[in-house]
């Protein structure tokens, strides 16, 4: 991310996905502040930002958006429970950044069968290179 409206608009984006499923998580919320820590985010404008509404600005790099998803995907299991409207929503969300959804829906059921939901990059990384073939 280079400027700040696009920190705030990623973590924006991370903050709605969170709420998805009516409720925010403690855990959910920690993962949040790690990510605006990260971003150089100060603790009053990660707090302003659950009173905005405003749109995501596009992500114009194909590794920042996969990034960004995986952000996403990683969120949505740190509560430890999947609900069907994170499931739904963060499909949604990738088709809107332009992701393959085979590749989205591979990524999400590796992470389903992963310890604790990670996978290496480099693997990540080869499932979105291989829908490119």
């Amino acid at each position: 991310m280079n400027t700040e409206a696009e920190k705030r608009s990623l973590l924006l984006e991370m903050i709605m996905f969170a709420t998805v499923d009516g409720h925010l998580h403690k855990r959910e919320l920690d993962f949040l502040r790690l990510v605006a820590l990260e971003l150089n985010i100060t603790e009053e404008e990660f707090q302003d930002l659950f009173h905005q509404e405003t749109k995501p600005i596009p992500i114009k790099s194909e590794m920042q958006r996969i990034n960004q998803f995986y952000r996403l995907a990683l969120l949505m299991h740190c509560d430890g429970v999947l609900h069907e409207r994170e499931f739904k929503a963060i499909q949604q969300i990738a088709l809107e950044m332009g992701l393959n959804l085979f590749a989205v829906k591979r990524v999400l059921e590796m992470m389903k069968k992963a310890p604790n939901a990670i996978i290496e990059p480099i693997v990540l990384l080869e499932i979105f290179q291989e829908q490119h073939n």
